[in-house]
């Protein structure tokens, strides 16, 4: 059995998604039963946060939820009569009660709809009624709510659906329901979320609870929540307007048939993160915190969209889709780091997002048929992408990043942080990296060659940054590569850190900057010292400044991210550099 305190989450493959901990408790703020995309990915609010639930039988009455509520009191006591919980298909909670009665709980989500269907029923027929409150906000995902004046609590109900427009300005609230509604409007106040304390963050809120919906065990009880406009209402409209049942029906049909199709929960998973942008797509950097950002998003394509089984199972086509998306954003040679809720203008602070993109149309072209996928005037975009990135960077463009005389890329402005390593607390960036970092100089040096393919200027440039690399970045003394020279753009200036980032010289990109000795020493002294059973340490355990613990407050957090914690991301590269070192034999596999 899965522990309890274990998180499921159900997305919708717009941004929005479910998301809750097996015992029901919600101990974030971002636990909620409905959460939507306005403008997918971004734009995403809470509309229906969690409920309360509870049996009424001839043995008595008998909770299906806990709450908790400041201070550190947890009540009522559902979460106490869980006997199972399991995710597969679908997140499913089995209740007990007296003389052998049990209630089944399923929650499931609609992939492209903001709409998530809920249903109890009884492992035998018994006389029971079951009562299920509701709490709403509409609030930004990553807010909370309080109790105030503006928020309004009637309801238009007509037939078996329940429409609240708490705030003006949000989608309306849908739900549908096979059960009788009752308006008791009122405020539950200092709900306490446990994760958001331990992170040093607001961590207590209110909810509005409009009513109650009572409905009949002798059948299945359903209620489906969805969002009242906005992306994917198209979906999720038909079903609203169709009776209860056979709204639960059609969900659980067409979700079982979606999801049986993959072949293991991972695949399953690794969809979700596959989600709507403009006309095309993207992926979403993490649940429940990131929406799309650039750099993760065309380092994880790879491994979503084309090798093994994904691209087994055709989602070469998603790559298109997300690579010509993302293709209409290229701004002075960059593309973007992330784009921020509500619609604000896109972040063009990083130095690799835009080179980990040539990359990612690199490996897409070189993998995927695409006659059958690309069109003439796609592939003109992709190269067209490629040749802005590369110009605009060789150029110089945002934050000082421009090719030197040394052919190798320079980047970095005080009080920016631009690589991967991009921890920031107030003014304070923990690891500024300002200067050549070594995987940038890798990224950079790939980006030359995939696109040197089609042009002489940049196959030469190219060789001339290879060169400077083999003679800048060797650290004769430690063995191993720099992990940035000319700090602060002082020449000579080097950062001789152990670091993960020299991984990239020899694994995790297409052409290798490393060979021979030199590159098995560098993969040697990471497995050594970086390598743990969850992917690679960020900092050397023996190195300056370094943290074992990624705990505490943000601010400990966030000094910790870079400085030691394991980030599983970087296992790619350093297997596939390992493979190249020793020979990419099936023993060496093994």
């Amino acid at each position: 059995m899965i522990s309890l305190s274990a998180e499921w989450l159900e997305a919708d493959g717009l941004g929005g998604f479910a998301f809750g901990r097996a015992d029901g408790i919600r101990t974030r703020r971002y636990h909620a039963v409905l959460s939507v995309a306005t403008t997918p990915p971004t734009g995403r609010y809470v509309l229906v946060n969690g409920f309360d639930a509870w049996v009424e039988t001839p043995d008595g009455r008998f909770a299906l939820s806990s709450q908790r509520y400041a201070p550190d009191v947890t009540h009522p006591d559902g979460a106490t009569r869980i006997v199972a919980f399991t995710r597969d298909p679908w997140p499913t909670w089995t209740y007990a009660l007296p003389n052998g009665l049990e209630v089944i709980h399923e929650l499931v989500f609609v992939r492209g709809a903001p709409l998530v269907a809920l249903s109890w029923r009884l492992n035998r027929p018994e006389t029971a009624r079951l009562i299920v409150q509701p709490y709403l906000s509409g609030r930004d995902i990553h807010a909370t709510h309080h109790e105030n004046g503006t928020f309004r609590f009637d309801a238009r109900v007509a037939g078996r659906r329940v429409t609240w427009q708490p705030y003006a300005d949000l989608p309306p609230i849908l739900a549908l329901a096979n059960g009788d509604y009752a308006a008791d409007p009122s405020w539950y106040r200092q709900f306490q979320y446990d994760e958001e304390r331990a992170r040093g963050l607001d961590f207590i809120e209110d909810l509005a609870a409009p009513g109650k919906f009572t409905f009949s065990l002798m059948q299945r009880a359903v209620l489906a929540f969805g969002a009242g406009s906005g992306a994917g209402t198209a979906i999720a409209l038909p079903l609203l307007n169709t009776s209860p049942e056979r709204c639960w029906d059609s969900i659980e049909a067409s979700e079982r048939r979606r999801r049986n199709a993959f072949p293991s929960s991972l695949h399953r998973a690794a969809d979700d993160y596959v989600v709507a942008r403009g006309g095309g797509k993207t992926i979403i950097a993490g649940y429940p915190w990131f929406s799309d950002w650039g750099r993760d998003t065309f380092i994880a394509i790879r491994g979503l969209c084309l090798a093994g089984a994904a691209a087994k199972r055709d989602r070469a086509h998603d790559a298109r889709d997300i690579l010509l998306e993302w293709a209409e954003h290229v701004s002075e040679g960059m593309l973007p780091n992330y784009f921020p809720e509500g619609g604000k203008v896109a972040e063009y602070n990083s130095v690799d997002a835009s080179l980990w993109y040539v990359v990612a149309v690199h490996e897409f072209l070189r993998h995927a048929p695409t006659e059958r996928r690309l069109s003439p005037a796609d592939r003109r975009s992709l190269h067209a992408a490629i040749d802005a990135i590369v110009t605009g960077y060789a150029r110089g463009t945002r934050y000082g990043i421009r090719a030197d005389g040394t052919g190798l890329l320079s980047a970095g402005e005080k009080g920016v942080q631009l690589t991967w390593m991009d921890a920031k607390v107030g003014d304070w960036v923990v690891t500024p990296r300002i200067g050549k970092p070594v995987e940038v100089q890798a990224l950079w040096i790939n980006a030359l060659r995939i696109a040197g393919k089609r042009s002489a200027r940049w196959a030469a440039l190219a060789s001339h940054a290879e060169a400077s690399f083999a003679e800048r970045f060797w650290n004769d003394t430690r063995g191993f590569l720099f992990d940035v020279v000319d700090v602060d753009h002082r020449v000579g200036v080097n950062d001789g850190t152990l670091r993960p980032n020299q991984i990239f010289a020899v694994g995790g990109l297409p052409f290798p900057l490393l060979d021979g000795e030199r590159a098995r020493r560098v993969v040697d002294i990471v497995e050594h010292q970086l390598w743990t059973p969850a992917g690679l340490r960020s900092l050397g355990p023996t190195e300056p400044g370094y943290v074992g613990r990624y705990r505490g407050d943000m601010r400990q957090r966030d000094g910790a991210y870079h400085q030691g914690t394991v980030w599983p991301w970087l296992a790619g590269a350093f297997v596939e550099a390992w493979l190249r070192v020793r020979g990419d034999s099936p023993d060496h596999r093994r």
